[in-house]
């Protein structure tokens, strides 16, 4: 008979089965093991079992402080099995005041600062629990959670915290798991406190009044929030949102009517150092106008000096500048994304993050409870042995001295239990005295007492939530705002109105002549140049535009492509050289042309019209462009082109077309637009527009014809209804068809 082949533990799958169980279990063990917290104590595993090798090691807030490597050393080797690093940045951190809003360790020795630099290494710093880890461990040696073999199998270590401190929401919490993240800001205590009260006695409390009593996150590093309360609302509600926090600043005036900005404190988990490099990087950029300078004077409190550019310059500017580009405004993301009791990842909403809270309370409580009850009824009955013995201590003597096994003996005799025979045969001799028996009888009757009251505890829920609230407001005195550590540190803002800086705050008013080629070269000289100056260009150019402005104002460019574009007068080449071309300094094409130059004046009309003679009046305001791209105005397509830009300056407009036929109408028939063709201003036969102006009718229309200017002030052959085709111009009108040359 052939031997049989052994079974195979290998077994055909599919590739993509494979990688996806395989997957599933690395994601499985990354948010239970790594990421996530438990919504009941608010740490992950390393913070649970840090705290838990420090209880064992007895490092007690009353007792002294134990090298970090020792503490690291412990952790890693029995409970925790990874790197010595990932567990000291753990205890770092839960030691950094800036970093934790109520420090879970008291660490001595350097433990980096709000700069960002590091911790000493391990062997230099030592530790201890502080008040809050020991009412997150209360309780934890009276059978007050589960416990669970570590990965070795040699100990225990704890499922979850007893936590008679609501550490999730004080604390917060952060992490990235696989497809999913978490994201806890920090809260006050004492507001926490306030909450859970009123939930026990409204489990359904409105997220509104939830938002009453916790009006918004506590942050370490104190700060403003200036979050909407709508928003805050909403984000409680959802258990998702975000919340904008604001650095805290004031003003110190000077001599000669100089200030400075005094930061004092600076929003969470950034950086002082980065801060201000990247201030500094800003301002090199000149991307920080307003801002002069920036120093450091912090000691152990926060102190950043802001100097403006000018005394000239209102406070409030610089702030909303560094605000717009700087960390000194950050955003706080809230995604509370946490295992359930259940061990379950799922988003929850404030109320039901405070109501799991209460609901492991309430375990915890039933759990101690009973451990204490068993405990007590051991007792009990030990005493009830002792007083059984003192009742027939003849006889317990006979017993004991005549019988090899006087353990049955003694049960039989007296009727007591195995427990309470034990007692008796344990009992010393001094024991027996008169004064030992009255205060045994003392503590039975005591104990007894204590024991009816625990039964009646854990009969009686609304006894149970009575207690627990008792806790909650001994929670409330030790770490509420009548402490230090509980002072609430972040100030509640209302949401800032938009601060509108002007142009010119930080630029010097200077007269400019602004001069602009034909083919778009683009420069400014100081101070308003006659006509009579010679200004020289490159070979083949000649002047296009040239105009008086200020270092302040704006310059608006009209194109072929309907665009506007923006330009700083502030920022033009200086007119020494030949400038630099317009196509460089905005996205206009090579394919358009500019069709005007001019500087801006807000509230100003203009009249744009395209080739084939239609178009619109729009406000100046309107055609602001904020990017290189420009603006779209003018619509335009095909071989459509825009065509005329010219300022509203009276109450008629006159066109003339290729075909050289004057049309002149009364402003008000053209629409105000913001976009698009607009309106026909001139019917044609062949071609197209050739000029557009506006008028005084009183004043009659003039126009340049050489040297000369001209004015026709009889205009009624030529007045009309808009989109009429027109008569020819009067004799000596110019053949270029153009009002001006």
């Amino acid at each position: 008979m052939a031997k049989s082949e052994p079974e195979s533990d290998i077994r055909d799958t599919p590739l993509a089965e494979a990688l996806g169980e395989r997957y599933l279990a690395y994601a499985l063990s990354t948010i239970m093991s790594r990421s996530l917290p438990d919504v009941r104590d608010g740490l992950k595993p390393v913070h649970r079992r840090l705290l838990y090798a420090m209880l064992k090691l007895k490092l007690d807030p009353a007792m002294g402080f134990k090298k970090c490597a020792r503490v690291v050393g412990d952790v890693i080797g029995k409970y925790h099995p990874h790197g010595d690093a990932a567990v000291y940045d753990t205890l770092v951190r839960l030691a950094q005041s800036f970093a934790v809003r109520y420090p879970l360790v008291d660490g001595q020795g350097n433990f980096g600062n709000i700069d960002g630099d590091n911790a000493a290494a391990m062997r230099y710093t030592e530790a201890r629990l502080t008040p809050v880890a020991q009412a997150l461990l209360a309780g934890i040696d009276e059978d007050a959670v589960d416990l669970r073999e570590t990965y070795d199998g040699e100990d225990e270590e704890p499922v979850v915290l007893p936590s008679a401190f609501p550490n999730l929401l004080a604390n917060g919490a952060m992490g990235i798991a696989v497809g999913m993240a978490c994201s806890v800001p920090p809260h006050n205590a004492g507001d926490l406190c306030d909450a859970l009260l009123h939930l026990i006695k409204s489990p359904k409390a409105t997220f509104g009044k939830l938002a009453e009593l916790i009006p918004g996150p506590d942050f370490p590093t104190g700060g403003i929030l200036v979050e909407a309360k709508k928003d805050i609302i909403d984000a409680y509600a959802t258990g998702r949102g975000s919340f904008r926090l604001r650095a805290r600043w004031e003003v110190e005036s000077l001599s000669q009517g100089r200030y400075q900005i005094v930061i004092t404190e600076i929003p969470w988990q950034v950086q002082k150092s980065r801060l201000i490099e990247k201030v500094a990087a800003l301002m090199e950029a000149k991307k920080l106008p307003l801002v002069g300078d920036i120093r450091d004077e912090s000691t152990e409190e926060v102190r950043l000096i802001i100097e403006p550019r000018t005394r000239s310059i209102d406070a409030e500017h610089v702030m909303a500048q560094l605000f717009q580009h700087t960390a000194l405004e950050s955003r706080i993301g809230l995604n509370m994304n946490v295992l359930d009791a259940t061990q379950t990842p799922r988003v929850m909403n404030l109320r039901e993050v405070l109501n799991a809270f209460l609901e492991h309370r309430h375990v915890v409580l039933k759990r101690v409870t009973a451990f204490r009850l068993k405990r007590i009824e051991n007792r009990i009955e030990v005493l009830g042995g002792s007083l059984a013995a003192y009742g027939t201590l003849d006889l317990v003597i006979k017993i004991i001295r005549e019988e090899d096994k006087p353990r049955p003996k003694l049960m039989k005799a007296l009727k007591i239990t195995e427990v309470q025979a034990e007692a008796i045969l344990n009992m010393r001799l001094r024991a027996l005295r008169k004064l030992d028996e009255a205060e045994i009888r003392e503590e039975h009757d005591r104990l007894t007492l204590d024991a009816k009251a625990l039964k009646s505890l854990l009969k009686n829920e609304k006894a149970r939530w009575q207690v627990i609230a008792g806790e909650i407001r001994e929670t409330r005195d030790s770490f509420g705002a009548k402490t230090e550590l509980g002072r609430r540190r972040t100030e509640i803002g209302s949401p800032p109105s938009a601060v509108i800086i002007p142009i010119d705050i930080a630029i010097e008013r200077e007269p400019i002549t602004v001069v602009c080629s034909k083919k778009g070269w683009i420069r400014a000289f100081k101070g308003h140049l006659g006509d009579d100056i010679d200004i020289k260009y490159k070979e083949g150019d000649e002047t296009g535009f040239r105009f008086h402005a200020e270092t302040t104002d704006k310059l608006i460019l009209f194109a072929t492509n309907g665009r506007f574009y923006t330009l700083s007068c502030d920022g033009l080449p200086p007119g020494r050289g030949n400038g630099e071309p317009v196509r460089l300094m905005t996205d206009l094409s090579n394919d358009h042309e500019i069709i005007r130059v001019m500087p801006h004046k807000a509230g100003q009309k203009l009249l744009v019209a395209s080739s084939d003679g239609r178009g619109f009046i729009v406000n100046e305001n309107d055609v602001i462009a904020q990017t290189r791209t420009g603006k779209q105005v003018l619509n335009v397509k095909g071989d459509l082109e825009a065509h005329v830009c010219c300022v509203v300056a009276g109450d008629h407009v006159a066109v003339i077309g290729e075909n050289r036929k004057l049309l002149i109408f009364p402003t008000g028939e053209l629409p105000e637009m913001t976009r698009g063709r607009g309106v026909k201003l001139q019917a044609y036969r062949d071609g197209g527009l050739s000029d557009v102006t506006t008028f005084n009718l009183d004043d009659g229309l003039r126009w340049e014809s050489g040297s000369r200017t001209r004015t026709e002030n009889d205009l009624m052959p030529w007045t009309g209804k808009r989109s009429q085709a027109g008569r020819l111009p009067p004799r000596g009108f110019p053949q270029s068809n153009r009002f001006s040359s």
